[in-house]
């Protein structure tokens, strides 16, 4: 369970700004399941992030906007049953915040009770500032994001990279100090100029998540599918794969076929 105990090697909101401060860097991936949560969390990830891209990897729906609130709560309550050393946060998905501080707050805490995660994750600026602050003072702590914004893909048209210009990037400055200002623990950037970001991350006290943000925040997040190379179709400037489980799986699952079909498997010493 990702409850704070005496265990020292417990990721906290506190041992991640001390990770700041002197300097090192925060590594953090997604995980949908208990089977790659605890995975991920054994090899010492600090931060598992419950993604509501579990809509796209786990669903296969085309954008993160279908992705329920009953469904983020299963992936995340599955994780942290995984989780004995990373700080977990679990997005909370479009629809459950944007509408009111009070809708934002009661669906916060249901996340929290039932899930036991450690954070919240909401997208958005000054727009949701109500929202994050009520859900603050309710005694949770909540992890920014701003750049490229999944739930709101249908306002970009685009997954292009953000900020670039002068008045968005402005916007984007503001925005991060008013989320620290208001008491948020950390913040992710995705994918906006890496000059912006190291500025973002160097005005800014609190931890500075970067994708696709170049390497001068203070740490890096990826989707753990991507990086494992379970995936073939996307590829940005971004990514980098650490392994290729698209042809070790595909490898082992048509050798498994073929032990079936020639009647191989199972032999004299795999049956009872």
């Amino acid at each position: 369970m990702a409850y704070i105990s005496d265990d020292r090697r417990k990721v906290t909101t506190h041992r991640l700004a001390e990770m700041k401060a002197r300097g090192e860097k925060i590594s953090m991936l997604t995980s949908y399941d208990y089977t790659m949560a605890s995975l991920v969390d054994g090899a010492g990830v600090d931060v598992i992030l419950v993604g509501d891209s579990a809509s796209n990897v786990m669903a296969g729906n085309m954008t993160t906007l279908p992705i329920t609130l009953e469904q983020m709560i299963y992936h995340g309550k599955s994780v942290v049953k995984a989780v004995k050393r990373a700080l977990v946060v679990v997005d909370m998905p479009f629809g459950t915040y944007q509408a009111s501080d009070i809708e934002a707050v009661n669906n916060a805490i249901q996340i929290m009770k039932i899930t036991h995660a450690d954070a919240l994750k909401l997208e958005g600026g000054e727009e949701i500032l109500p929202s994050v602050r009520r859900i603050l003072a309710a005694g949770i702590p909540v992890m920014g994001h701003l750049g490229l914004m999944p739930q709101s893909i249908n306002k970009f048209g685009t997954y292009a990279v953000r900020a670039k210009g002068e008045e968005e990037a402005e916007k984007l400055l503001r925005d991060a100090r008013l989320l620290e200002e208001a008491g948020c623990f950390a913040l992710v950037l995705e994918k906006i100029p890496a000059e912006l970001a190291r500025r973002v991350a160097e005005e800014l006290t609190i931890p500075v998540i970067g994708i696709g943000a170049g390497g001068g925040v203070d740490g890096q997040v990826l989707v753990v599918s991507d990086m494992l190379g379970m995936t073939k179709d996307f590829s940005p400037r971004f990514l980098r794969r650490y392994a290729d489980l698209f042809t070790i799986v595909t490898e082992a699952v048509g050798h498994y076929v073929e032990d079936v079909k020639s009647g191989d498997f199972p032999n004299e010493t795999e049956q009872y």
